[in-house]
């Protein structure tokens, strides 16, 4: 592969909790921090050693939460300090990929930045580094571009993205203008799409001009835009950046990055993608935990933990074992068990998107202890 692109950020947003994969996901210790896929390394590591090859390691950014730096900096240990940019609360995405922008934007003005989130799966990373590598390509021309995943089922818990007409530009073999955002289908309208190539899945990458993203920021949310700069003028001044980030960050609109710049550059005509041919899953619900840890084999038990006691017959699904207790699974098809010291889910594959009801039905509790 190619050297590191000399004006090419990766940055990498890591910031949410999870809640679908509750209990092994809390809020002190998120997905991004769990090792998920048995590769020996988190999520967030295994998302940095893809993006070391197209960026540098001194060219990747972080966005966390301030309670999540020591664990960042101990999994990253050669995460350069000013490379680490820390929210005081969760603002969702516009936000942080945002923040990250003002700030590398200033440092850099010519620099095009790539968010990439910190706790997806992807397996095939030479081709995935051929798509980024096309993107910037698009990106240079004044696009924000995104990389669209060639669906290979028909998935019902992803967005699509619809093609529209190609895009020539040179270095990018195969690049499209984004006719619009289509959101999570059912099962017999993700069907259709899989037939039709034009669809593919919106893995939430977003690569641009740091410049090119400001100004789509600035045309659809000015408050946002101004209080972003704001912070990046005082950012790299230590004594400025905490009072700064304290009075402002909480202030800012919360809104997802989809909204405040995909779909609005869409509409314009000024959102490109690029189809990526590798394997790529978010790990969105223990569903597709099971699927990634049992290599798609329907009747396979896939089993998470060192240290986990598990005894089966005739059982298929998940378990997550996070303490010494012994686990019999007898005749039981799609289950999910997640044993944790102080909180145990089980459910079915087919109901794992309703966990998250499970973590809202905590807070409204006061449960918040398990959280």
């Amino acid at each position: 592969m190619a050297d590191p692109i000399n004006d090419f950020y990766a940055v990498i947003p890591a910031g949410g909790v999870g809640s679908r994969l509750w209990p092994l996901s809390r809020a002190d210790a998120p997905k991004f921090l769990h090792d998920l896929t048995g590769s020996g390394h988190s999520l967030l590591r295994d998302t940095w050693d893809r993006l070391a090859p197209l960026a540098g390691a001194d060219r990747i950014a972080v966005v966390t939460g301030r309670a999540h730096r020591a664990a960042v900096e101990e999994q990253l240990p050669g995460i350069p300090d000013r490379n680490v940019f820390l929210e005081s609360e969760p603002r969702d995405s516009a936000a942080a990929i945002g923040l990250a922008a003002a700030i590398l934007h200033r440092r850099e003005p010519d620099v095009i930045i790539g968010s990439f989130a910190a706790d997806h799966v992807i397996r095939g990373t030479r081709v995935f580094e051929f798509a980024v590598r096309d993107a910037v390509e698009v990106a240079r021309e004044g696009y924000i571009c995104t990389v669209g995943i060639a669906p290979s089922e028909p998935a019902v818990g992803f967005g699509y993205i619809k093609r529209g007409g190609e895009l020539i530009v040179e270095g990018a073999r195969d690049a499209s203008l984004v006719e619009r955002f289509v959101e999570k289908p059912d099962l017999e309208t993700a069907k259709k799409y899989l037939a039709d190539r034009d669809y593919l899945w919106n893995a939430g990458m977003f690569i641009s001009r740091a410049d090119v993203l400001l100004a789509e920021i600035e045309a659809n949310n000015p408050e946002l835009h101004a209080g972003l700069l704001e912070l990046a003028e005082a950012w790299d001044d230590r004594e400025r950046r905490g009072p700064a980030v304290d009075r402002i960050w909480p202030k800012l609109p919360k809104i997802a990055i989809d909204y405040v710049v995909a779909e609005p550059a869409a509409e314009k005509g000024r959102l490109a993608v690029v189809p990526g041919h590798f394997d790529w899953d978010d790990v969105g619900d223990f569903a597709s935990l099971a699927k990634l840890n049992s290599g798609g084999r329907k009747n396979d038990l896939a089993i998470l933990g060192e240290n986990a006691r598990i005894l089966s017959d005739a059982a298929s699904g998940i378990v997550v074992s996070h303490t010494n207790r012994v686990i019999s699974l007898i005749g039981v098809k799609d289950i999910v068990v997640v044993d944790t010291p102080d909180a145990l889910l089980v459910t079915t594959s087919e109901h794992a998107q309703r966990v998250k009801g499970v973590v809202d039905a905590l807070k409204l509790t006061g449960r918040g202890d398990v959280l």
